[in-house]
C-alpha cells in the first residue's frame, strides 16, 4: 500500500492524536528510510536516465569541442555530474510533492506525531542520497573523456550532499506551493534546464547578465566548487565556502517547504 493510499481516511486540516510526538533527528531518520526504500525501488529507472542523459551530454559536448582547455573542460564535467542531483532531487521531488498534495496523502504524514520539517528534511535527504552512485559515474566518465586528473574526483561527495540538500529543498518547495500537480511537474523540469544550461556551461562562455542570474542558481556554487577541485589544485578556502553557502540555501529552501507543507494540510 502506498502513502496515497494511506492517505484516504484522513480527512484534510484533521491534527494529529494526541499523545507524545517522536524526536525531530529519529522522525527524520524514519522518513528519510522508508521514503529511500521507496526511491530505490519506484525511481531506479529514472536514476538510469539520469546518468544516461548527463553521459550523453557529455559524450556531445566532447565531440562539438575540439581542444578543450583545463577551465573549459572541469566545468563541464562539474556541471553534468550535478545535473544527475537536479534531474533526481529538484525535478522528480517537485513532481512526488505535487503529487502527495493533489492527491491529499499529505494529510497523512501530518496525521502521525512527528515534525512536518522532519517529514520534508527526510524524503529530500533520500532523493539526494539516491543520486549519490550515477553523480559519481558521471564524473569518473567525464574525467576520462575530456583527460582531467582522477585525484579530485572524490570531491563529487560532498558537491552531490550540498548540491542535493540545496535542489532537493528547492524541488519540495516547488512541489509543496504550486496549486497543481502538472504546475509542479513543469516547474520542476524548468529548474532542472537552468541547472543543465547554467551548470554545464563555462560561466566565462556567458554573457555578463546571465552570469548574474547563474549566480541565483542553487546548484551554481557547487559546480563551481567542483571544477575548481577538477582542475587539479584544490583551493580548500573556495572550495569549503561555496558548500557552505549551498548548504545554507538548502538550509533555507527546506526551512521555507516545511512552512510550505503545514499552510498546505491546514487548508
Amino acid at each position: 500500500m502506498t502513502s496515497v493510499d494511506m492517505a484516504a481516511p484522513v480527512q484534510a486540516g484533521q491534527h494529529p492524536m494526541p499523545g507524545r510526538r517522536t524526536a525531530w533527528w529519529p522522525a527524520a531518520a524514519a522518513v528519510y528510510a522508508g521514503q529511500l526504500s521507496r526511491v530505490r525501488v519506484a525511481r531506479g529507472p529514472l536514476l538510469f536516465v539520469a546518468t544516461l542523459q548527463s553521459l550523453g551530454v557529455l559524450a556531445l559536448l566532447r565531440g562539438v569541442i575540439r581542444a578543450p582547455d583545463r577551465t573549459t573542460s572541469s566545468a563541464i564535467v562539474a556541471g553534468a555530474a550535478v545535473l544527475v542531483v537536479a534531474f533526481v532531487a529538484l525535478n522528480l521531488l517537485a513532481q512526488r510533492f505535487g503529487a502527495l498534495r493533489a492527491a491529499g496523502a499529505l494529510d497523512y504524514y501530518a496525521a502521525l506525531p512527528v515534525p512536518t520539517s522532519a517529514v520534508v528534511l527526510g524524503a529530500a535527504a533520500s532523493y539526494a542520497t539516491f543520486t549519490v552512485p550515477g553523480a559519481l559515474i558521471t564524473a569518473v566518465a567525464g574525467a576520462a573523456m575530456f583527460g582531467l586528473p582522477m585525484s579530485q574526483i572524490w570531491l563529487a561527495v560532498p558537491v552531490v550532499a550540498c548540491s542535493g540538500v540545496a535542489l532537493s529543498g528547492i524541488g519540495a518547495l516547488l512541489g509543496l506551493v504550486m496549486p497543481r500537480a502538472e504546475l509542479a511537474t513543469v516547474a520542476g523540469q524548468l529548474g532542472m534546464t537552468a541547472v543543465m544550461f547554467l551548470g554545464v556551461i563555462p560561466p566565462s562562455h556567458l554573457p555578463a547578465a546571465v552570469r548574474a542570474a547563474r549566480a541565483c542558481v542553487p546548484g551554481a556554487l557547487a559546480v563551481d566548487a567542483f571544477a575548481g577541485g577538477l582542475r587539479g589544485h584544490a583551493d580548500v578556502t573556495a572550495i569549503s565556502w561555496r558548500l557552505g553557502a549551498t548548504l545554507a540555501i538548502g538550509a533555507v529552501a527546506l526551512a521555507v517547504a516545511g512552512s510550505a507543507f503545514r499552510r498546505a494540510v491546514q487548508r
